[in-house]
């Protein structure tokens, strides 16, 4: 579907009776293979083509989608858009992104592209040869496979204010699982990365080591007495400690009053070392985008900033709920109104590695994995399932499980350190991160 076709969408939307509208076109092609103790196990192959068509009657809207994007479906879709918003409750907040707050081309390259497609014999020798990886580390008894994929895809978007656009990306992914120890004493262990060109992938054989020696050097586990004490968060998964920060600060959680955190704007809530920004423009990033999903011009900025909080994470609805503009975040699907989202989180590296994190802090639990998270999203109480490893006088001494860690986001943000250990792995990014006491519950 050409960007002719798109125009023509929305073109027939408002002949159709639609005051405003907005078409989005996503094309997407996939190839994933997994194998399990030297056997292919999986093959999948996807093909798509969609349409999205969102319309507005008044302030009246209704979001509409399908597969079929002949001139005959087109019309369909069209005639079904416009009959629906006809039908729906008033927003006094519906509607398209103002002009003035549109993206101007050209965009900017964000290299988010790579042309060479893998063909199936490849991907499958990549997942083989990083479960052989797994398998040869000495204690791991067995494997939960390993898997390679490909996807390559394409995202237009034109709305009636004149706004277009198109951006393409591709992703490859390889990973690996390892079995450790028999019975109730088994352990897992997995590795995996996704980047935007083949080239960046780590090699097979090293992602299914780390899987494997994840995996073993959680033999062993104890239970451990409840207790108050340093924890870290390991960088693989400290986002997920940010994560409710960012259901707190998003427009729509804010404008229903929902929010742990909105009373905070302009307020300081980390310590003045901490500093978290979104890059929406970052090169070969898994959260970049030239534009945000209403055509609106995004940029990067610092969400934090010394400790911070410094915006809401806004789209066009919310904003003009709440009273101010737009900051470029709005993320959408081909169904349904857009909701907010970020680009590419990072966390900023503060001055001490893991190690010297595990130094200053000297007994304490290190988290390498979290499971169950429960947030109450007005108090801000936290607690989430984990396991990781004791360590005393700054070193691990022995792997631990089946942990809760509790407490009030609010407290634990103003207490965070963060390490020197960033690493740029997903959309999302931190270096491990230190908070000074947490209530944990064992036995």
């Amino acid at each position: 579907m050409d960007q002719q076709q798109l125009h023509e969408t929305v073109a027939a939307a408002l002949k159709a009776g639609a005051d405003a509208a907005e078409a989005v076109f996503a094309e997407r092609q996939s190839l994933s293979i997994g194998v399990r103790e030297g056997a292919l196990e999986e093959v999948e192959r996807e093909e798509s083509r969609d349409l999205g068509l969102r319309v507005f009657v008044g302030r009246r809207q209704a979001t509409v989608s399908g597969s079929d994007i002949s001139a005959e479906g087109r019309r369909k879709l069209t005639e079904r858009a416009v009959a629906m918003a006809r039908l729906a409750p008033e927003d006094p907040y519906a509607g398209l992104a103002p002009r003035e707050s549109l993206a101007a081309g050209p965009f900017p390259d964000l290299d988010l592209f790579d042309p060479g497609e893998p063909s199936p014999e490849r991907l499958e020798e990549l997942a083989r040869e990083a479960e052989v990886a797994a398998r040869a580390i000495e204690g791991v008894t067995n494997s939960d496979g390993g898997s390679a994929s490909w996807s390559s895809g394409s995202w237009a978007f034109a709305t009636s204010e004149g706004f277009h656009g198109l951006h393409r990306a591709s992703s490859f992914s390889l990973s690996a699982s390892a079995v450790a120890g028999e019975g109730s004493g088994m352990e897992r262990g997995g590795e995996g990365r996704t980047t935007r060109h083949g080239a960046d992938l780590p090699g097979a054989t090293d992602i299914g080591a780390e899987a494997g020696r994840r995996a073993v050097q959680r033999l062993g586990a104890r239970k451990i007495d409840s207790t108050t004490a340093p924890v870290i968060f390991e960088n693989r998964l400290a986002t997920s400690l940010i994560g409710p920060l960012i259901g707190a600060i998003s427009g729509p959680s804010v404008a229903r009053g929902v929010s742990f955190l909105k009373d905070h704007l302009g307020k300081s809530l980390f310590a003045e070392g901490v500093t978290i920004t979104d890059d929406p423009h970052r090169r070969r990033g898994l959260g970049s985008t030239p534009f945000d999903d209403e055509g609106v011009a995004n940029r990067a900025m610092a969400l934090i900033d010394r400790g911070v909080l410094t915006t809401w994470l806004l789209n066009t609805a919310s904003a003009r709920q709440l009273g101010m503009a737009t900051t470029g975040h709005a993320s959408r699907g081909l169904a349904g109104p857009p909701g907010v989202g970020t680009s590419n989180l990072t966390v900023q590296p503060g001055t001490r590695d893991l190690a010297g994190l595990m130094a200053d802090a000297k007994d304490g639990l290190l988290i390498t994995s979290m499971f169950g998270p429960s947030l109450n999203s007005n108090t801000g109480d936290w607690s989430v399932g984990c396991s990781g490893f004791w360590f005393e006088n700054g070193e691990a001494v022995y792997p631990v499980a089946e942990i809760t860690v509790a407490g009030n986001l609010i407290d634990i943000y103003g207490r965070l350190v963060p390490g020197s250990d960033l690493e740029i792995r997903g959309a999302a990014n931190s270096p491990s991160l230190l908070v000074d006491g947490l209530a944990i519950a064992g036995r």
